[in-house]
């Protein structure tokens, strides 16, 4: 008597040879398609609404590198530097004294402060420019006398009206900076037999910078714009410039459209350098840097040239 016997290749529960893919399906954000069609609606109104007004385009290009305007852009320039230094180097003082023992300087630094943020720049402006019916002259003995309006020259008004409200501003910065490093560090260095002076040079602002930096960029792009109120001085910056040539031409709401142009142009190139500095003193507080735009931009080129063709082999 035979039996047959069914014969298989293995057990009848053997499991697939690997997992299965799963199909995963993305959740659908109707709400970032509405908005999203919403945004574009409204650019392209805005647009449509400029395009349809009595502008003269034409007149931004031909005037953009005029010798007048780049004259603005260059005293402008020369203000928001002349008025950053002084805010950085008197707010840095100034940090200094509000956190001195010492009540009498503690409380200089704290009314300097409280009197210069808490008074607009505009009036702040206005104020020195007419210093002149308060004080007929100027006399420092034998440095220094003259009239108060000769003396009082619009480029100084505009470089003591900004650079000193400035220095408030920084004045809370550098503070926030220098409580920023530990008090470890201070009472190690003093260990050491490092003076407070050498302390602050060698030991706390070389940390504190990495807290000061960042809105100290702020600072000097929010004063380049800042710049602009000083045309109520009769200062020839940027937007003085623009708008005289805006009268003189016809076209003053496109040369003011030229003046937000160059604002733009020259914002942008603070910001590069704000976010390069910003890398820069980073470097001690991450363990890896984040990539730059053109590290970035050059990663993604490479990645495309590496990609295999599509009858290439993988």
């Amino acid at each position: 008597m035979t039996v047959d016997i069914d014969k298989t290749d293995g057990p009848a529960d053997t499991p697939p040879a690997g997992p299965q893919a799963i199909k995963a399906i993305p959740v659908r954000h109707y709400g970032r398609y509405v908005s999203g069609v919403l945004a574009l609606a409204v650019l392209v109104g805005i647009i449509y609404a400029f395009s349809q007004g009595r502008i003269n385009w034409g007149a931004i290009p031909d005037y953009f590198f005029n010798d007048r305007i780049l004259s603005g852009v260059g005293k402008t320039l020369l203000l928001t530097v002349l008025c950053m230094l002084i805010g950085v180097v008197g707010g840095i003082l100034l940090a200094v004294m509000r956190l001195s023992k010492n009540p009498v300087t503690s409380s200089i630094a704290w009314f300097y402060i409280w009197f210069f943020r808490g008074t607009p720049v505009l009036v702040q402006l206005i104020v020195w420019f007419n210093l002149g019916l308060v004080f007929e002259y100027i006399n420092l003995g034998p440095l220094y006398k003259n009239e108060w309006s000769d003396f009082m020259t619009p480029f100084l008004t505009a470089l003591l009206g900004l650079g000193l409200n400035e220095a408030a501003y920084m004045a809370e910065i550098c503070r926030a900076g220098l409580l920023s490093v530990d008090e470890g560090q201070t009472e190690a260095s003093h260990a050491l037999g490092m003076s407070h002076g050498k302390t602050l040079r060698r030991i706390v602002v070389p940390q504190a910078m990495r807290v000061i930096v960042p809105p100290t960029g702020n600072e000097v792009i929010n004063m380049l714009k800042t710049t602009s109120l000083v045309s109520v001085v009769q200062y020839s910056e940027l937007l003085r410039v623009a708008q005289d040539i805006g009268q003189t031409s016809g076209a003053p709401a496109e040369m003011l459209f030229l003046a937000a142009a160059w604002y733009l142009v020259l914002t942008s190139i603070f910001s590069v350098g704000q976010y390069y500095l910003e890398r820069y003193y980073a470097r001690g507080s991450s363990r890896s840097l984040p990539a730059t735009p053109f590290q970035k931009i050059r990663a993604n080129l490479l990645s495309l040239s590496n990609r295999p063709s599509a009858g290439g082999t993988a």
